[in-house]
């Protein structure tokens, strides 16, 4: 079946030509495709300052170049969410790469603040495009470990976040600082499309009627089954919050940390920067179960983002470290067992949608509180700002614990 049969929607030939891939291969195409985008998307964050300083950006304006990316990748995941469910998993992610090499092309040549959101722009369409495919294919490819399929696929996400401002850094350090690091990496994602060009595709779950095909295309209406109601919300309000946290280290977060540790070395703020989201990526790794897990990783959450502030007023290194790692530890954790909970719930024709619609909620996170991050800091001051956005996230992660720790013991009467 040929990716262009597959963007038609054409039913699968009878006899298939390509590369048979096995069960593994296809996982981890899946997971590399969307942890690569990932990277991609997240090499600016330690190089922000100088863009800044060679711009002439203020604070507001970096803020606007980060939120563009959440936006486009938001409206994407609204208007395009379903799109691999009737084109199938492989012509989405091809499109998702193919959308990616153009974003870091636009946001590596970019001489102006216009230029910049729009190369963020497309790397969020491509992010979005291959956000609900990817995982859709790790739960077809895992149908008896809902489980690992969703532990894979925020291992990928979270992954691909946490590297992208280490690996900007350090290829920050080549000469021309903001554009080596996206030469490297559209070599690396351009690599991609040789095997997914070549892997025999699977159909599409639900082919539209032949008559009219791209009505299955047209946007559709946000929509979560009553059994799987409670559960989405939770989910959302989780990734929303946690989100908030984490646009927050990916954006206006490296001046600080310079700040904070008196340097200026981009591979070291990078490194801290994704410290939160590794940590998260860590945790899909770690067994922990017990029907307490999400409000105790939210406390961890609300206390490690306090701390962040803390870290900042008594100049702390290794308060800011410890801060920055238990607070993707403490959100990890709890995203996982609200994101497994909605998974399962949901029924898998519906699957790619309904993840999709998730992570609207939860990259809204990146980009409201952290736009009004900006314009605070250019009317308060960065100090006043991050310890207002501090109290903010910390409270509101606290009272999130409270309310998931009384709902499970109104569930579970009298058990330890």
């Amino acid at each position: 079946m040929t990716v262009f049969s597959e963007l038609r929607m054409r039913p699968a030939p009878s006899a298939a030509a390509g590369w048979d891939a096995s069960t593994t291969a296809r996982l981890v195409m899946a997971g590399a495709v969307i942890f690569v985008l990932l990277v991609g998307a997240n090499l600016a964050t330690p190089l922000y300052p100088l863009l800044q300083a060679g711009l002439g950006l203020s604070a507001l304006d970096v803020t606007a170049a980060f939120a563009s990316y959440v936006l486009a990748l938001v409206a994407t995941l609204m208007l395009a969410g379903h799109w691999s469910d009737h084109i199938g998993r492989r012509a989405a992610l091809l499109l998702a790469v193919l959308t990616g090499l153009a974003g870091g092309w636009v946001f590596a040549g970019a001489g102006s603040l216009a230029g910049l959101c729009a190369g963020r722009a497309l790397q969020g369409v491509a992010v979005a495009l291959a956000t609900g495919a990817s995982a859709a294919a790790l739960r077809e490819l895992l149908p008896s470990r809902p489980e690992w399929a969703s532990r894979f696929t925020l291992l990928a996400s979270a992954g691909g976040v946490a590297a992208g401002p280490v690996i900007g850094g350090l290829l920050s350090l080549l000469p021309a600082a903001t554009t080596a690091p996206y030469a490297v990496y559209s070599v690396v994602l351009a690599a991609l499309l040789v095997p997914l060009y070549l892997i025999r595709a699977r159909p599409a779950i639900m082919l539209p009627s032949p008559s009219r095909p791209l009505q299955a295309l047209a946007p559709r209406r946000p929509s979560v089954s009553q059994n799987a109601r409670a559960a989405f919300w939770l989910a959302s309000a989780v990734g929303f919050l946690s989100f908030a946290v984490f646009g927050f280290c990916l954006s206006l977060a490296p001046g600080y940390f310079a700040q904070v540790l008196g340097t200026e070395s981009r591979p070291l703020i990078g490194l801290l920067a994704g410290l939160p989201l590794g940590t998260s990526a860590l945790s899909q790794l770690l067994a922990v179960r017990g029907r307490y897990v999400v409000p105790a990783g939210l406390a961890v959450l609300g206390g490690s983002v306090f701390l962040l502030g803390a870290a900042g007023a008594w100049h702390s290194p290794v308060l800011l470290v410890l801060a920055a790692a238990t607070a993707g530890a403490g959100q990890g954790l709890a995203f996982r067992t609200v994101f497994n909970e909605v998974a399962a719930r949901v029924e898998p024709a519906r699957h790619a949608q309904i993840v999709s619609t998730v992570y609207v909620i939860t990259y809204l996170g990146s980009a409201v509180p952290v736009l009004g991050l900006g314009w605070a800091t250019g009317v308060f001051g960065q100090v006043a700002a991050v310890g207002g956005f501090v109290a903010v996230c910390g409270t509101a992660a606290l009272a999130l614990a409270v309310v998931t720790l009384a709902h499970t013991v109104r569930r579970h009467p009298g058990r330890g």
